[in-house]
């Protein structure tokens, strides 16, 4: 990709609150769609969401700070790329369409584990997921998306685990969720 496609990247704007997100049920089957904005109004709607955990070959772990412009956990770390799928979109083109979108990477992503969780924020509202996470690896030099993306960088999983001991609450609830039943024993190479 030469530099001005890069670059073009780095600033697009790639998340609308007028996206039709999916709503499920407690068994991930679909009932219908709504505004991205209305699924994360009060204590929010059950919908579809996934989380990526991209390492480098070292097997050091791609972290993002999000955006401070992000109603929900702004500025907080998380994950290396966390979204939505759209309604009508098959959830193998949303990972990868949201892996370039916010980090100008591709990477072939395992899938790893579903489940549901619900947290809020403050007054501004909520997180209700049916949350898919998938693992990947790259060497891909990252192009973050200054619309998503205020800061990023590696970690080990030692230092991950370590900084969620000593300072948890600057991390998502989905990452510290998510983190804790991957390196308990749902991925081998990720055990303590």
């Amino acid at each position: 990709m030469d530099n001005r496609s890069s670059a073009a990247i780095n600033d697009a704007v790639v998340s609308f609150d007028a996206d039709q997100l999916i709503l499920v049920d407690g068994h991930d089957n679909e009932i219908g769609h709504m505004p991205k904005d209305e699924c994360h109004l009060g204590d929010g709607q059950l919908h579809r969401a996934f989380s990526l955990f991209i390492f480098n070959t070292e097997g050091e772990l791609l972290l993002q700070q999000r955006s401070g412009r992000k109603r929900l956990w702004p500025l907080y770390w998380a994950n290396s790329c966390c979204s939505h799928p759209r309604h009508g979109e098959l959830m193998e083109d949303a990972v990868q369409r949201r892996l370039y979108q916010e980090l100008g990477i591709t990477t072939e992503l395992q899938f790893v584990y579903k489940f549901i969780y619900q947290a809020n924020y403050e007054k501004f509202g909520s997180e209700h997921e049916y949350c898919w996470v998938y693992l990947g690896e790259t060497n891909d030099s990252v192009s973050a998306n200054s619309n998503e993306i205020a800061d990023w960088r590696y970690v080990s999983p030692r230092q991950l685990d370590q900084e969620l001991i000593t300072n948890p609450d600057i991390f998502t609830p989905w990452l510290r969720l998510e983190w804790k039943e991957l390196r308990g024993g749902l991925v081998d190479w990720l055990k303590k």
